[in-house]
């Protein structure tokens, strides 16, 4: 982590009161901040590189252009003491890259066949505005209430000719494309029509950057691998097939089955022949999944492998199955659980039930 531009209790534009860090990217620091004057809690951007200032107030005006309920809406921009300052609706949560590592590596083919519908709408509302993002990643995906997942909201479109500016930049090699940390965090989700030439990328771009980010949602991989070694993977645009864990249990198979038929069209090399974002809402809205919200709890009755009980952190126990559970590794008494309810005699009913990742594997993403 930089040096830290603001501390807590400072006040900048003169209402805009610095309450805590919130973290940071390759281009800007963002912190929780009082709007003193309309009396709410937002998020204060700041560049980190003094350079960018004219470059954050041109791509301020872009981003308020895109009004939608997934996407952080930009509240305001100021000047001060030679610096500028982005003012964007305040996400009570984290991004999705941090629910990755602190939380799930994977999301269940239902949890992610809702937030593939809700990111595509973001992105359609966008291009309708015809603001094309360019850096679309986990790390610039808010997910609303951590990891309940309530919902998610797309951010820093205000940026996003800010990292196409620095991505423009470092095209001349390896080298160079290695050193740059906003090209390392894009590459696994750069389009082909990105590494040739990034000022030509258009909203199908975006449409690939989604269907990279769905596949590694589902999968826990991401589909071309990681760093310049993923550049002939992504020119190539195979798609690795989707795992057997996939496909194995059958109140899974069909959610899965139709988010990789998406991905695939997203991940297709010629970006004439990818869907739009309006289309993959449409096919989103045709595919069957539950809007119940997810909470936490600890196994605590698994005794006969078959099924058992989840003490739930709202206080009650909740009934599983084996069947009902996804993921990589095995959940066994004791294990936390991220998981959803649903009605039943007796006891509610959990569905689908996902093991948490421990807090001795957990990464900081800052």
């Amino acid at each position: 982590m930089s040096s830290l531009i603001h501390e807590p209790g400072q006040i900048v534009g003169g209402r805009y009161e610095i309450t805590k860090y919130i973290g940071e990217g390759g281009m800007q620091q963002v912190f929780e901040a009082n709007d003193n004057l309309l009396a709410r809690v937002v998020a204060l951007k700041v560049p980190k590189n003094p350079s960018a200032e004219k470059r954050f107030q041109r791509s301020a005006a872009v981003s308020a252009r895109i009004n939608h309920a997934n996407v952080a809406k930009t509240l305001d921009y100021f000047e001060e003491k030679e610096r500028g300052y982005l003012i964007e609706e305040y996400v009570s949560g984290k991004d999705l890259g941090r629910v990755l590592k602190e939380d799930l590596q994977i999301l269940d083919p239902l949890m992610a066949a809702r937030i593939f519908h809700r990111l595509a709408k973001g992105l359609a509302a966008s291009h309708h505005a015809t603001v094309i993002h360019r850096d679309l990643k986990p790390s610039n995906i808010m997910v609303v209430d951590g990891g309940r997942l309530t919902d998610v909201k797309i951010t820093d479109f205000g940026i996003a000719k800010m990292a196409e500016e620095e991505l423009v930049a470092v095209e001349g090699g390896e080298s160079s494309l290695t050193a740059s940390y906003t090209a390392i965090g894009a590459l696994p989700y750069m389009a082909p029509e990105m590494i040739k030439s990034i000022k030509k990328a258009g909203t199908s771009a975006d449409v690939w950057s989604l269907g990279a980010l769905m596949f590694e949602l589902i999968t826990g991989e991401k589909p071309f691998g990681v760093g310049y070694k993923a550049v002939p993977a992504i020119m190539e645009a195979k798609v690795p097939p989707l795992p057997n864990m996939l496909k194995s249990n059958a109140q899974f198979k069909y959610a899965a089955e139709e988010i990789y038929k998406l991905v695939k069209i997203c991940l297709t090399a010629d970006p004439a022949d990818r869907p739009s974002a309006d289309h993959l809402v449409q096919a989103c809205g045709m595919m069957c999944y539950p809007d119940s919200t997810r909470e936490f709890g600890k196994i605590k009755i698994f005794d006969n492998g078959s099924w058992g009980f989840i003490a739930a952190e709202s206080g009650d126990d909740v009934f599983f199955h084996i069947d009902s559970i996804f993921g990589k590794e095995k959940v066994k008494k004791g294990d936390r659980v991220w998981f959803a309810r649903h009605m039943g005699g007796g006891a509610d009913r959990a569905f689908p039930v996902m093991k948490v990742i421990q807090a001795t594997d957990q990464v900081s993403l800052f």
